[in-house]
């Protein structure tokens, strides 16, 4: 797959208007905070860009940043001026022609920022154990519209685990199905090269992530994908896609549910660009202010994470009330337009 792979993102595709489907288009509404960003970013670069969704998370000042599947660096470059001249962002991709646009700007970048910050490699992202990277040295890892491609998606968040630091993220958008996809599917150069064909089963990204000691993914958000080639659409049949955005915490005493005891948080307001509410995940949307009870392993994500100073914490884990009220198993993505969806809890 590895050379399909290369083949379709190196020389099939020569801008993201020859893409078939909306897998890899990212139809996320750009936050006001973002544009300015972006319009530093060379148009070479962004004119190569197939990512499904944003991957840059709050509160990255100084941090070390790990992009996988980097392509043409569009993302690399918006969170290097994130991370700003104290932090470092480096670019990992298999693709000898992403990589060229990606270095070939990093000069001018580097000129428009007012700091060179970024480090493009190349590799492949089940093989980062094969890369001069240090086991425990980054803040936070992000990835966009990668996993997918990957034939060994278990050595790919392995290794995100051994690199990142105690209390570091892995924030990434990928492409997900709503069943398991059949070898037709699977085998299908142009819907593997779309993102489709290796996409995973919702709840095995799930068993996945807990294998690999992620023990609570967190759905930051979702939405549908049209297949709009109808050839495309009729080899798919009634396998749903869905591009969705999780943040997984290297935070090992994390539970495998979301147990109540009884604590709670109180947001300060005091992260840049969430001056009045804090979105943790699809289902945490905490106002500045309010006592918002939280289950234990929401208390531990931003306790034990670079968030802590931005809350106040309401509790400890002497008394434990069972599990966490609302909690349960579902399809988690929003299913709006479409029949027989199963609401997330």
């Amino acid at each position: 797959m590895h050379d399909l792979v290369q083949d379709y993102y190196g020389k099939q595709l020569q801008s993201s208007a020859d893409l078939k489907t909306t897998a890899c288009c990212d139809f996320t509404a750009m936050p006001d905070w973002l544009k300015p960003l972006l319009s530093n970013i060379h148009d070479d670069v962004l004119s190569r860009y197939y990512g499904c969704g944003l991957v840059c998370p709050p509160l990255l000042e100084g941090c070390r940043v790990l992009d996988l599947g980097c392509g043409s660096g569009r993302d690399v470059y918006a969170l290097a001026q994130m991370v700003g001249a104290s932090g470092e962002v480096v670019g990992v991709d298999m693709t000898d022609e992403q990589l060229a646009i990606a270095t070939q700007y990093q000069g001018y970048h580097a000129d428009k920022f007012g700091f060179d910050n970024v480090r493009f490699i190349k590799g492949f992202i089940e093989k980062l154990d094969e890369l001069d990277l240090a086991a425990g040295s980054f803040d936070v890892v992000v990835s966009n519209c990668v996993i997918n491609l990957s034939p060994d998606k278990d050595a790919v968040l392995r290794s995100v685990k051994r690199l990142l630091k105690p209390g570091g993220e892995f924030y990434f958008s990928d492409v997900y199905a709503d069943r398991r996809i059949p070898e037709t599917v699977k085998n299908d150069p142009v819907l593997y090269g779309e993102c489709l064909g290796g996409a995973l089963y919702w709840n095995d990204f799930i068993q996945l992530a807990k294998r690999q000691g992620f023990s609570d993914s967190r759905l930051v958000e979702d939405r549908p994908l049209d297949i709009t080639d109808p050839v495309l659409a009729a080899r798919c049949g009634n396998i749903q896609f869905f591009s969705a955005t999780y943040r997984l915490f290297n935070l090992d005493a994390l539970e495998s549910d979301c147990e109540d005891y009884g604590q709670a948080v109180v947001y300060r307001g005091s992260i840049a660009g969430s001056p009045h509410r804090f979105v943790l995940d699809k289902h945490h949307n905490i106002q500045i202010g309010k006592v918002f009870p939280v289950c234990g392993n929401t208390w531990r994500m931003l306790h034990d994470t670079r968030f802590s100073s931005h809350f106040d914490f309401v509790g400890d884990f002497s008394r434990h009330y069972g599990i966490f009220e609302g909690c349960g198993v579902g399809l988690p993505f929003d299913v709006a337009g479409l029949d027989g969806g199963v609401a997330c809890c």
